[in-house]
């Protein structure tokens, strides 16, 4: 606990006295470190349920958090050592195979010995416990207390009430799960997937109590106690696990577990996974079916009342993270209370420290939960690769730091993938129609808004993409090119329309064949529809032009910002025909060009994404309405370009797989859009999202836009490009062995760097094929040595 600054006090400069509202692990460990912290402070405890009461079994927590809690209390530390469980290994289980992860360092203990040892602490502290017994209601508690720690759980009544002012918003996913326990110690972590005849269900399992140690025989030969040590009460000989059994909810339904008690669940789950068990029965704690809920609340205090816990967020328990969380909340608080002289300072800075950790855990839970939901699109994958896909389901484990956890298992992984020995994923070849690629590195389109007044691309086009063709992408792809005059987004924007562009596109890619030989050029076909007329982006995004502007045209007459941009002309049927003309020009022109490879834009709210979105498209002929209806237009186009364009070149369509905002394209509709393309012969599909409407709510992250992209390929079996936010190499080599995509875009690090692909290589060791370097650059193909950091230690050190 850093700091030597006086904990705020009360109004009268006495200790703070403090209300705890719920006795799981982060209420008590608040309790414990505030009443250490400061001995005269009046710390209370209030639950409901008896002191060992308690839902669950087990508790797995991190290093990490295990090092907090040693600084901030030894005594505690010391006693959660002794009952800790650890292990490193994990097992996944899938088509009655075994494949072992090591390396991983675990540590759990049960739930009941984790509040034993922290009520031990509390009283022996001086904190106040208060057990079966309803808690006064914040509010009322906030008038004779200094702070009121609302550690109430997922189901805080404290949340409910003044829900006015924190915000809260619950999401109830779409999964079932159960709590049991089995009565023996498992060696691993294990996940196993079993076939339940009407879908699949899976286990999640690990030990929280070792076996009972064997005690001596007397010399008479008398037989070891028949009762466990009193510190064991409840443990069985031969140790415990928890159980989590985990389904889709029309799973659980079709299999008649909605109609089923405590017991009968717990036969039912113990017969499915018999191998695992080696036939033993399960043991039920309160044990029911539920839907998990994710809390986010847009504020965490209120006055002197402050949510901790579960009660302020939840992350699925497939991460682990829901006592880890706890316990680190009330570290953070602890902390921040000694260092803030006044409450609401010190509550506004536990927010603020606490708030962007669970923002990431709360990501990577989502992340692991959409995983397990979308389970059965996996199953049908290589053994190997379905163990690596499920390692690096959250996105926080990946490639690289599971080869220093487990070389063995990655290389495993590699080799059955067909990845040749001492190559990267990223450096594979990819073929799509009569193209080869030698590496799965894509630079995304990206517009730069410096063609000339006439949409012909210049000098800078030549060296913006001559630059990246040389830093070793496998496709570099040109900015979204304008179909018409009218297509275009700004007056700066490029376009294929006149012989002028053709002849400049043509310089573009001779240079990259010539120079760049083995790199592939594509381009992005596109009309800006109701997004079109406006300044360059710096000059002011999606901002009409201070003069000049060109009319609109679009599905439906809506403007993209109402009272900022212009209404657009609705198209004609007639209208409609001369755009398909366009894109069919535009095409032949491409091939004359020279390039490589065609990607259709229907994505982001231009012109063939507009007629997509029902958010966009309100036509009430036979190019609105439903989805098949907004697809006729866009596959129309689609089927001229393909026309045009050589045959044996391939064709991809890049698609916004979700509107972020209510009534939108959904995920679903993502997978019947990617459907219909490849049904009329798109190669891949190029999976973005949103930019459709001007209020969307996306969901950053790293790497935030991949589990769409995911989704189709699974489902569809369909080769996809994945984009949005992928930063790193090691984030290509995760995506690419895990079979979540086949190509992975990437924009912004292609203008940090455009020889991207080229350091990644070298910073990977790898210098193979998929990753050549030009001639000219060849003495640059180590990384340049830096300052020395190595210097000599002292000999002696005198003290």
């Amino acid at each position: 606990m850093a700091g030597e600054v006086t904990a705020p006090a009360g109004p009268d400069h006495r200790p703070l006295k403090v209300a705890v509202l719920g006795g799981g692990p982060g209420g008590l460990y608040a309790a414990a470190l505030l009443k250490r912290l400061d001995p005269g402070r009046e710390v209370t405890v209030w639950e409901r349920n008896a002191p060992d009461d308690t839902f669950g079994f087990g508790v797995v927590l991190s290093d990490e958090t295990l090092g907090g809690i040693e600084h901030a209390d030894p005594d505690v530390y010391r006693a959660l050592q002794a009952e800790f469980v650890r292990w490193d290994d994990i097992d996944i289980v899938h088509r009655g195979r075994t494949l072992t992860s090591g390396g991983h360092g675990f540590a759990a203990l049960g739930r009941r010995r984790l509040l034993a040892v922290l009520h031990d602490r509390c009283r022996a502290l001086g904190v106040r416990l208060v057990f079966r017994t309803e808690a006064p209601p914040a509010a009322r508690l906030a008038r004779d207390h200094d702070l009121v720690i609302a550690a109430d759980g997922v189901h805080s009544a404290t949340r409910t009430a003044h829900a006015d002012v924190f915000r809260p918003q619950l999401t109830t996913h779409r999964c079932r799960y159960i709590w049991l326990s089995a009565d023996f110690a498992l060696d691993a972590f294990r996940f196993e997937i079993a076939d339940t005849g009407r879908g699949v269900a899976q286990l999640h399992a690990y030990p929280y109590a070792r076996p009972s140690p064997t005690p001596p025989r007397a010399s008479s030969g008398a037989p070891r106690p028949p009762h466990p040590p009193a510190d064991r009460a409840g443990v069985p000989d031969g140790g415990a696990s928890t159980v989590i059994v985990e389904m889709r909810e029309e799973v659980w339904r079709a299999n008649g577990l909605d109609a089923q008690d405590e017991s009968a669940a717990a036969a039912w789950c113990a017969a499915l996974f018999a191998d695992t068990l080696g036939g033993r029965p399960l043991r039920t704690n309160n044990s029911s079916w539920i839907a998990f809920r994710t809390v986010v609340n847009e504020r965490w205090s209120h006055g002197r009342i402050v949510l901790l816990g579960d009660a302020a967020h939840t992350a699925h328990f497939s991460i682990g993270s829901g006592t880890k969380l706890a316990v680190e909340d009330a570290l953070a608080l602890a902390a921040c209370l000694r260092e803030q002289p006044a409450l609401p300072d010190a509550l506004a800075a536990y927010e603020a420290e606490r708030r962007p950790v669970v923002a990431s855990t709360q990501r990577a839970a989502r992340a692991s939960l959409a995983w397990f939901e979308d389970l059965a699109t996996y199953t049908d994958q290589p053994p190997h690769q379905f163990a690596f896909n499920l390692l690096t389901r959250s996105r926080r484990v990946t490639h690289d730091n599971l080869r220093l956890r487990d070389a063995g298992f990655t290389d495993a992984v590699a080799a059955a993938a067909g990845v040749p020995t001492g190559t990267p994923p990223m450096f594979t070849p990819f073929r799509l129609r009569g193209l080869t690629l030698r590496n799965r590195v894509v630079v995304s389109p990206m517009d730069m808004y410096a063609a000339d007044g006439d949409g012909t691309p210049g000098d800078f086009h030549l060296v913006h993409l001559g630059a990246r063709a040389l830093g070793g992408a496998g496709l570099v792809m040109t900015e979204m090119v304008c179909v018409s005059p009218e297509g275009r987004i700004t007056p700066a924007c490029t376009g294929l329309y006149a012989p002028q562009h053709e002849r400049a596109w043509r310089r573009v890619t001779d240079f990259v064949h010539a120079q760049a030989p083995g790199t592939a050029v594509g381009v992005q076909l596109g009309h800006s529809g109701r997004k079109g007329s406006t300044r360059r982006m710096w000059e002011g995004i999606d901002q009409p032009l201070p003069d000049g502007n060109w009319p609109l045209v679009a599905p439906s007459a809506l403007p993209y910002r109402p009272g900022v941009n212009q209404i657009p002309h609705a198209l004609t049927t007639a209208e409609l025909g001369l755009v398909r003309q366009q894109f069919a020009r535009s095409a032949a022109a491409a091939a004359r060009a020279g390039f490589d490879l065609l990607e259709l834009h229907c994505a982001h709210g231009y012109l063939l994404s507009g007629f997509l979105s029902p958010l966009t498209n309100r036509r009430t002929d036979a190019y609105g309405g439903s989805l098949a209806g907004r697809l006729r237009f866009p596959l129309e186009v689609f089927d001229a370009v393909r026309e045009e364009w050589p045959a044996d070149c391939p064709m991809t369509v890049r698609i916004s797989a979700t509107d972020w905002a209510d009534g939108g394209t959904t995920p679903d509709d993502a997978v019947a859009i990617a459907a219909a393309f490849a049904e009329h012969g798109a190669d891949a599909l190029d999976v973005s999202t949103g930019q459709v409407v001007p209020d969307e709510r996306p969901d950053f992250g790293r790497s935030y836009q991949t589990p769409y992209a995911d989704r189709i390929r699974n489902t569809l079996g369909v080769p996809v490009i994945a984009v949005g936010a992928i930063s790193s190499w090691d984030d290509v080599n995760s995506l690419i062995l895990a079979g979540r995509t086949d190509l992975c875009a990437l924009a912004r690090p292609h203008l940090y760097d455009p020889h991207w692909t080229l350091h990644a290589a070298a910073e990977q060791g790898y210098s193979g094929p998929g990753a050549p370097w030009p001639l000219p650059y060849q003495a640059g193909s180590r990384t340049p040595p830096t300052g020395r950091t190595d210097a000599p230690k002292p000999r002696l050190t005198l003290h």
